[in-house]
């Protein structure tokens, strides 16, 4: 049975992202989008022209729940909130939200976003990494998609912890696509090529995400040292993970049976690189011990398994249909 789905903030990246992969899903038909401003699709995105013309209208909580089963948020965060809170009121319609406004606990978010608009919600959202939560995500009615920072870290590292020590360091690099559309000058042409750079470091907004998860999984206090880069390239993230290990163990073996369910996780007999996962859904790691040190390499294409190719994994799950329905498996590598 076809589903009606909506995407609400699709003048963005991963809203065309997301166009792209629901126009190849079987059971999926787009039914209403909506942006700040009314246009037609074509217009955001040239390249849909002749491929799909659609009217693209003002963002309305209740036209979106009338018209469909479903409605991805590809929103800022506080706006996605304000949102989710109108749509889920109706009843009808699921929500998977890829702003950061439900993946926090209320205190982890007040401190590092702003005041949250709609606690009740947040206590029955279900964190939305599909190799983590597939079974509360069956019967949920709203996911908060994780960040892609956290979904490259949190897969290179969930394996291992209960094998390392508490405290965790990573090195992550990340194209510029993850800094969106919005005109910075940080991420313009001149200040990006031929150029690399660290931000935020140690106090990126991602971080508390990283640890909340690590510690609930761990049932113990991690500790996590967070440091991104942006680096000259349009998509793609790679990162580096550092722990210390409280006993030998064979890093490729723990990988391998962990993930040996997982379609979208690749485990590597190298080093990852970003360019292999591109226009993919796929997760590479690779890991390395040297005596007790333990190096966890992980790289995922940042607007589709940072972003667009898991939500829609969240949604196929959602709806009752098979989790792997237009996920996209080959990229741009030559």
């Amino acid at each position: 049975m076809t589903k009606k789905v909506g995407i609400i903030g699709v003048s963005g990246y991963t809203g065309l992202e997301l166009i792209k992969l629901i126009l190849n899903h079987p059971y999926m038909e787009i039914s209403y989008l909506a942006a700040s401003k009314e246009s037609k699709i074509c217009e955001i995105f040239p390249s849909l022209k002749g491929v799909f013309e659609f009217d693209v209208s003002i963002a309305d909580a209740k036209i979106a729940s009338q018209k469909c089963d479903l409605v991805f948020l590809a929103l800022p965060h506080k706006t996605a909130m304000s949102f989710a809170k109108e749509i889920l009121k109706f009843n009808t319609t699921k929500v998977v939200d890829l702003s950061a406004d439900y993946r926090l606990s209320l205190e982890n978010y007040e401190k590092f976003y702003c005041l949250h608009e709609d606690k009740e919600n947040l206590k029955n959202a279900v964190y939305g990494l599909v190799e983590l939560n597939r079974q509360k995500i069956k019967s949920a009615n709203l996911v908060a998609n994780p960040g892609c920072y956290p979904t490259a870290s949190l897969l290179a590292i969930i394996p291992f912890l209960e094998y390392i020590n508490d405290d965790v360091f990573i090195s992550a690099l990340s194209g510029v696509s993850g800094a969106g559309k919005g005109l910075k000058e940080s991420s313009h042409f001149v200040s990006v090529n031929e150029n690399a750079n660290s931000y935020s470091p140690l106090t990126h907004r991602h971080t508390p995400e990283i640890t909340q998860m690590l510690s609930l999984v761990a049932k113990r206090a991690i500790n996590v040292s967070f440091v991104p880069h942006l680096i000259p390239l349009t998509r793609g993230m790679l990162v580096s993970a550092f722990v210390s290990l409280k006993t030998k163990i064979d890093p490729l073996e723990v990988l391998n049976n962990f993930y040996k369910d997982e379609k979208f996780i690749r485990v590597r007999q190298t080093p990852v690189s970003i360019k292999d996962v591109v226009g993919t859904n796929f997760c590479d790691i690779y890991a390395k011990q040297n005596g007790s040190h333990l190096y966890i390499n992980s790289a995922i294409d940042n607007l589709l398994k940072g972003a667009s190719s898991q939500a829609l994994a969240n949604a196929n799950i959602m709806l009752g249909f098979d989790e792997l329905l237009a996920l996209p498996t080959v990229g741009n590598s030559v």
